[in-house]
């Protein structure tokens, strides 16, 4: 079967058109997966920051306890 060699006019017309929307759209594209990578990393530092807390809000007593204990020993 012989295929044709000129190709329809409306797909060549499509495709320009879906091109250039793709091209188009590719900095907004690209500043919103920057957005939400600041966005994620940011979260995960405040993240950090409230374990850390928790960390040393744990250790606090044992910390007064063994202060005390040098402060009243020496």
């Amino acid at each position: 079967m012989k295929m044709s060699s000129t190709v329809n006019p409306q797909v060549i017309d499509g495709l320009s058109s879906t091109n250039s929307s793709v091209v188009g759209s590719a900095p907004a594209v690209a500043l919103s997966i920057f957005y939400q990578a600041a966005g994620q990393a940011y979260s995960l530092t405040m993240q950090n920051a409230a374990s850390n807390q928790q960390n040393l809000n744990a250790l606090n007593p044992t910390i007064v306890a063994n202060a005390l204990r040098a402060i009243t020993t020496a």
